[in-house]
């Protein structure tokens, strides 16, 4: 009896094991296809240029490839593959455990050689100048020298604000080359690579050995449909099954077709009217805080939202969503025309001036008109001018934007990350900066003490809105269309992540 009690328990156990086992779960199945609103970039391929090519980046990223550290459901930086990590004593030094037994999707195994490879051929400054060293310990432990204690380096190296912590395959890479490597990525993720079409598609299909999850569709499709009404088009005809971001008018008729599902995301986006140059310029009317905060009294946030997204979006003051550690919540200036058109004439202005271009960030050229008017109604004439959406990424990281700019931050990590891309001197889009704040930042930048650092982000905070060095409009929260085939899109499942993700959760229904 006691033989037959072992030989149950054995095989009881043998079951669970193979029950819970990637390759007991049901193969995936079917095909999923999403509209993009704007073009996707092989650079999107490359963690590499994760970060720097922007939070769209990661639409891909949560596909192809797979990271240390990264935002899950309920969990803003879940051990990925990395098992688990440490922080030394005086804060100096992060070892990671890695996960071992997994391959990318080429047969290459997972070690820590890929993890500091990745690493250094990674472009962002910052994380570079503050780690000193990336040692391996052995195949499966690495750990990362800093030169001093840096509170930031998780929300940097464990979130979606760099990709240097989703792993390339050092070997592959270095034989193809970055180029190569952008041409057929090879990751870690969920599905692999199976053909790209410039302008038109990015198809992947399913990796049923991950380790998380065996994702439950079998390929994934990412067309590039820049223009809302054609993307509710292919939506109407059953040719794709989420259309991202579309505008007012075809959202609702989303909500018309009993068919179709409305849903609405996002809310990590902020959008924000950019002075530029004339902020730093002694002979801009722009270099007046009282110009600046007349501007920004004379648009009317709601009434945007509701043109634009039904109401969704949500104005607000503050540079980050609530959810951002250190974040403070500031409250958006009132509609107040009378009020601006005061100030303007209190600041030299009593007619008003002419601004020069206000350039909105693409595809969002009905919002530039929609400001352009509330700011032409209290006399600051603009002329808003369109640009492509490549080379307008380029002008501004490049800094040579002119004018006036309705632009957005979506960077990924805490109020530190997107204060420093903003409005700290030197920030990628900081076209200047005050020495008082940067001062603050540095204090910041070292403080190891959470309260301590805490009470300096606001201080920092209270003082960008109270001298208005750029006028926040809301928080973006857009609506898309979810088709009749889909049972579980993803979106919204890791918060603020405001895209479909991950996508071994997305579900299409039975049939």
């Amino acid at each position: 009896m006691r033989k037959v009690a072992v030989l149950v328990s054995v095989v009881a156990l043998w079951s669970w094991v193979l029950a819970t086992s990637p390759a007991s779960a049901q193969a995936p199945e079917g095909e999923m296809r999403w509209a993009l609103y704007v073009t996707i970039s092989p650079s999107w391929f490359d963690p590499g240029e994760s970060g720097v090519a922007g939070l769209n980046s990661f639409w891909i990223g949560y596909a192809l490839h797979d990271a240390l550290v990264k935002p899950m459901p309920g969990n803003p930086r879940a051990a990925s593959l990395a098992e688990s990590w440490t922080v030394s004593v005086d804060r100096r030094v992060y070892e990671f455990k890695l996960r071992e037994g997994l391959k990318f999707h080429n047969g290459d195994p997972f070690t820590a050689e890929d993890v500091k490879f990745t690493f250094l051929r990674y472009k962002a400054k910052v994380l570079r100048e503050k780690v000193r060293e990336v040692e391996i310990i052995d195949r499966h432990r690495v750990r990362f020298h800093l030169h001093q204690p840096w509170p930031d380096f998780m929300a940097y190296y464990g979130t979606l604000a760099s990709g240097a912590g989703w792993i390339v395959p050092k070997n592959y890479v270095s034989r193809v080359g970055d180029e190569g490597f952008r041409k057929h990525p090879i990751g870690l993720g969920p599905y692999k690579f199976v053909s790209y079409t410039p302008g038109v598609e990015l198809v992947l299909e399913a990796v049923e050995s991950y380790w998380r999850k065996v994702p439950s569709v079998k390929r994934l499709v990412f067309k590039t449909v820049p223009d809302a009404t054609t993307r509710m088009a292919m939506l109407r005809r059953g040719e794709v099954d989420v259309a991202y971001d579309l505008d007012a008018p075809n959202a609702v008729d989303v909500k018309r077709d009993p068919k179709l599902k409305l849903a609405f995301s996002g809310g990590i986006g902020t959008t924000y009217l950019d002075f530029l140059h004339g902020q730093w310029d002694p002979k801009s009317p722009w270099s007046d805080q009282r110009v600046r905060l007349a501007a920004s009294l004379a648009i009317d946030r709601r009434s945007i939202s509701e043109a634009e997204t039904l109401g969704a979006s949500i104005p607000t003051a503050s540079i980050g969503p609530r959810e951002f550690e250190f974040m403070l919540p500031l409250e958006p200036h009132p509609y107040e025309p009378a009020k601006a058109k005061q100030l303007l004439s209190q600041a030299g202005y009593p007619n008003g001036f002419d601004g020069g271009d206000l350039i909105p960030t693409p595809p969002y050229f009905d919002r530039g008109e929609m400001v352009a008017g509330y700011l032409g109604a209290i006399g600051i004439k603009l002329k808003v001018r369109t640009m492509e959406r490549a080379p307008f990424l380029a002008a501004r990281a490049a800094k040579q934007l002119r004018g006036l700019c309705i632009c957005g931050t979506g960077r990924y990590g805490n109020a530190a990350v997107r204060l420093e891309e903003t409005v700290i001197t030197g920030g990628t889009y900081a076209y200047g900066g005050y020495p008082d704040l940067d001062d603050l930042y540095r204090q910041q930048d070292v403080e190891t003490d959470v309260s301590k650092r805490e009470a300096l982000l606001h201080r920092i905070q209270r003082i960008v809105h109270d001298r208005v060095v750029i006028a926040p409009l809301f928080l973006y929260v857009w609506p898309s269309g979810i088709g009749p085939r889909v049972q579980e899109p993803g979106l919204l499942l890791i918060n603020p992540y405001p895209w479909s993700a991950p996508y071994e959760e997305v579900r299409l229904k039975k049939p």
